[in-house]
């Protein structure tokens, strides 16, 4: 009878240390998450002007790169940041080419524009392929990014620097691929792009490794 006891006993030992090691690995295998907040939290609601600046050099080898990339931040705000309107980038671009860049200056294009906030994304790299090597492909797109909130007051702050953001796609080292493959790389590099600019406003869950 004590060994049925003893047995028993021991079987119950045993599922309950197998039912806590099951406990244990579903809790390693879980994803861990930290939220992170937004870098700056007033462009909800807001009327927003996404201003893109880049050098002569690259809007030689890229002519549309600045109505190209405020296109993609302007979409991926509206989609996270709650009551945003975004300025129409073609209008923005059409007013650049007409006065040949010489309203460059973000505050004067945001009340040009009737903006409430103005995001200036000044780009400091874009690449997509090695020019030396064609074949070798990587886009790479960084820029310094900065709000200007014309809504302040004249004892508030209007100019509100933010940490630059700076992508590559495909990530690690440039690849040989075949130049059909340049016009998806480029995409992918916007979306990651967009998302890192976009980020900024809206706090997100970021997966802890």
């Amino acid at each position: 009878m004590r060994q049925r006891i003893s047995a028993a006993i021991l079987v119950v030992i045993g599922s309950t240390m197998v039912g806590c090691n099951w406990i244990q690995l579903g809790f390693l295998l879980q994803e861990h998450k930290r939220t992170v907040p937004a870098e700056f939290t007033k462009l909800q609601g807001q009327r927003v002007l996404v201003f893109v600046w880049a050098e002569p050099e690259t809007l030689f080898d890229y002519p549309h790169v600045r109505w190209e990339l405020s296109s993609f931040v302007g979409d991926k705000l509206r989609a996270e940041v709650s009551g945003v309107t975004v300025v129409d980038p073609v209008k923005v671009e059409d007013h650049m080419q007409k006065t040949l860049g010489a309203d460059a200056d973000p505050e004067h294009m945001g009340k040009q524009f009737e903006a409430d906030m103005v995001v200036y994304l000044e780009l400091t790299e874009f690449q997509i392929r090695d020019p030396e090597v064609p074949d070798l492909v990587q886009a790479r797109i960084g820029a310094s990014v900065a709000v200007y909130d014309l809504t302040a007051d004249r004892d508030e702050a209007r100019y509100h620097e933010l940490a630059p953001v700076h992508v590559a796609e495909p990530e690690g080292r440039a690849r040989i691929m075949p130049r059909a493959n340049m016009l998806l790389i480029r995409q992918e590099a916007y979306l990651k792009f967009a998302e890192s600019v976009a980020r900024k406003f809206y706090s997100w869950e970021e997966i802890i490794e």
